[in-house]
């Protein structure tokens, strides 16, 4: 049962979307997919290293039915262009834009052997597109769990954000890492999720104190036109970072960057062209905040949790060059506010959004000054979010 009056209307208008879509709603299903934010641990998933995600309740809705053929036909209410294709012929085709998100799933599935029922889907989110906030991992993640719950049919639960990454790699062509898709797949109601990307070991911390504290997240609006490119410069980088301390650390386990102790990276770091020494600085020193932040969040230490995202930021900034001046603009004036704890860019960064962790009761004198200061600065009109920690995906 759905307890969120916001919810409801959507869902309300989603099911009148269908109506007017294929003509009759009469026994259709609802899923729910969460966008993510990221509380700390930036650009170590794709290092095998370990990230501290949530579920966000801003998501991607989607009212699906079977159909008595063997295709897929999907609709967006946030786009104009409807699309159909055979479960039998599924190919990648840049014209279908937006829909090759869903039916990369139904090819990856079709890939896994599992034998798919055609489909009627339309979907409607209030994720921010191309914010950081993980759009395209919600829509796979759920696309997922609509067509193996109309098809009768289950897979282990740890397997779903592994096909869906595979999905984003393979068929959609972008190399990313496991963070997103997994956080979609288990997120719960407020907690942060620990993840080491390299075991795929997980378990779920407890926000303490979570009614007297909110997270804000802060839209720059500048669209990350730099994001891919830069992404995937960042992980030739950091392998080749690999690669020269392999020469030097005799150790047999170093299976990624985020296998390298800070005191072996210390002793070798002079041995790295400067540039690579600093990704490689980054992602060391960043998943010791991260395992710091977990220690933090468990004891109710938010002061603590605060600093060290301020620090992830700098290192994201000044080390790892993925910030952007708006994204720098938006994180000074969070923190030059009352009641912030701290402050940072969250997603791959060059746009997208900033997240701090603040007073709830000064949540809204917090949004009006940041608001206003980085209008003032770059002349444009954020987007702000408070933030309530989230279930991952779900049937309602």
């Amino acid at each position: 049962m759905v307890k969120d009056k916001f919810l409801e209307t959507r869902i309300e208008s989603l099911k009148r979307e269908f109506k007017k879509t294929f003509g009759n709603a009469k026994g259709i299903q609802i899923f729910n997919a969460p966008g993510r934010v990221n509380i700390i641990g930036e650009h170590t998933d794709y290092n095998g290293g370990y990230v501290l995600p949530i579920a966000i309740n801003l998501s991607i809705l989607a009212a699906a039915k079977k159909t008595k053929d063997k295709k897929i036909y999907l609709k967006s209410k946030n786009f104009s262009r409807k699309f159909a294709a055979s479960l039998d012929k599924i190919k990648y085709d840049e014209k279908k834009d937006w829909a090759n998100y869903p039916l990369s799933i139904a090819w990856v599935l079709k890939e896994e052997g599992v034998e798919l029922c055609g489909a009627g889907v339309v979907f409607e989110g209030n994720i921010p597109v191309a914010s950081g906030l993980s759009s395209s991992a919600a829509i796979e993640v759920l696309t997922m769990k609509t067509l193996l719950e109309l098809s009768g049919k289950t897979i282990e639960k740890g397997k779903i954000p592994i096909l869906c990454r595979k999905a984003e790699n393979e068929f959609i062509g972008v190399k990313s890492g496991i963070m997103d898709q997994f956080i979609i797949t288990f997120g719960k109601k407020n907690n942060a999720l620990f993840l080491n990307c390299d075991t795929l070991a997980h378990r779920l911390i407890p926000f303490h104190n979570i009614k007297d504290k909110v997270i804000i997240i802060g839209n720059t609006k500048i669209k990350r036109a730099l994001a891919k490119s830069a992404y995937n410069k960042r992980l030739l980088e950091c392998n080749e970072g690999l690669n020269i301390l392999r020469e030097y650390i005799k150790r047999k386990n170093i299976r990624n960057l985020s296998s390298i102790k800070k005191e072996d990276f210390e002793k070798y770091k002079n041995n790295l062209p400067p540039v690579i020494a600093r990704r490689c600085e980054h992602v060391i020193y960043e998943n010791n905040r991260v395992k710091e932040a977990v220690e933090s969040l468990e004891k109710g230490n938010m002061d603590k949790l605060g600093k060290l995202m301020i620090e992830s930021h700098n290192s994201l900034k000044e080390l790892y060059e993925v910030s952007c001046k708006e994204l720098d603009f938006m994180v000074e004036a969070f923190l030059k506010s009352d009641g912030v704890y701290g402050a940072r860019m969250t997603g791959a960064g060059f746009g997208g959004c900033a997240i701090a962790l603040v007073e709830r009761k000064a949540q809204e004198e917090i949004i009006r000054r940041v608001r206003k200061k980085y209008r003032e600065k770059t002349g444009i009109r954020g987007e702000f979010y408070i933030c309530r920690i989230s279930d991952g995906v779900q049937k309602l």
